[in-house]
């Protein structure tokens, strides 16, 4: 038991550096390259930050785990909304004032209600991997060409911050750590869920989904400090929409992905609820206040508790 507990810290903590290393490596290299900042925060940085979660739920399937692969994208985005944008708010009020956010919010949604289909469903195959995945690529082909979004002034730092053949050992450091993390943590979870006699799907959607979303739970926290909330807003709302179109495409085009029968039916459901929640407090308020961040943590400690 102790030992699966190290591996789960271990896994998690690889996880959390390695999605750093690889964002700043990346970013460096992309900039000397000529890449246009936009396209770097679109690909670079959406992609590496989401690493963890790719790797684990890849891991996951081709252990013969789907469902915690599934959960694992599933209590990612939920995680995403309920806990980490009510942290940030708590910290600092998020004012919704980032260009374009109701298309970017309108494909979100999308995504998560295309997730309630697959639930029905059943069962994600190669062929509707690729049409997600397919989806994704288009969504941001099109973004980029009408955005005109800049990177955030943290993503700037760290182009700065990394030059030459460092760039070489951040990428190649953070791409190991990344797959070691995801094993390890892949190889704990399950083996703690059959000690405890807790399902696989309750395990990816709490332990594994939040350790995956730590990254963005540490740049979002950052931000809010920084009175830069905002920047977790558009974090989290892209990463859900990576998330599923993305992370789910790709795995299902490497190997089916069976879906939970209890996650069709409660804890997909509960992920476009809160999408549509945030979308609510977006388009209505206009901001996510303190008082609106404390109700999201409320609702997602008893989501965690309900589930357990």
């Amino acid at each position: 038991m102790l030992l699966n507990v190290v591996m789960l810290i271990a896994g998690l903590t690889l996880l959390t550096f390695g999605a750093d290393f690889l964002v700043r490596g990346a970013i460096s290299l992309a900039n000397r390259l000529g890449m246009p900042p936009l396209l770097i925060g679109l690909t670079v940085v959406g992609f590496g930050t989401s690493m963890p979660e790719l790797l684990v739920s890849l891991q996951a399937a081709l252990d013969g785990s789907p469902a915690i692969a599934i959960g694992n994208v599933v209590g990612s985005n939920i995680a995403n909304i309920l806990l980490i944008l009510g942290t940030a708010a708590v910290i600092s009020p998020i004012a919704a004032r980032i260009p374009n956010l109701n298309r970017d919010l309108v494909m979100m949604l999308a995504a998560a209600v295309i997730m309630l289909g697959l639930g029905f469903w059943g069962v994600i195959n190669a062929w509707l991997g690729l049409v997600m995945f397919a989806s994704l690529a288009a969504y941001l082909a099109w973004v980029t060409h009408t955005d005109r979004r800049r990177l955030s002034a943290e993503e700037t730092e760290l182009v700065v911050r990394i030059e030459g053949w460092k760039e070489a050992l951040f990428i190649a450091g953070g791409l190991g750590a990344l797959f070691v993390g995801a094993s390890l943590l892949i190889g704990a979870a399950t083996a703690i869920a059959r000690e405890f006699g807790i399902s696989e799907a309750v395990i990816g959607l709490t332990v594994v989904a939040v350790g995956t979303s730590l990254p963005e739970l540490a740049t979002s926290v950052v931000a809010a400090f920084r009175r830069h909330a905002e920047v977790a807003l558009g974090n989290v709302v892209g990463s859900n929409i990576f998330n599923i179109m993305g992370i789910l495409g790709i795995t299902g085009m490497v190997t089916p992905l069976t879906i939970d029968a209890s996650m069709a039916r409660f804890d997909i459901p509960v992920m476009v609820a809160v999408s549509l929640v945030l979308i609510g407090l977006v388009l209505v308020a206009g901001k996510i206040s303190r008082l609106a961040g404390f109700a999201m943590l409320c609702a997602y400690a008893g989501y965690v508790i309900w589930l357990f």
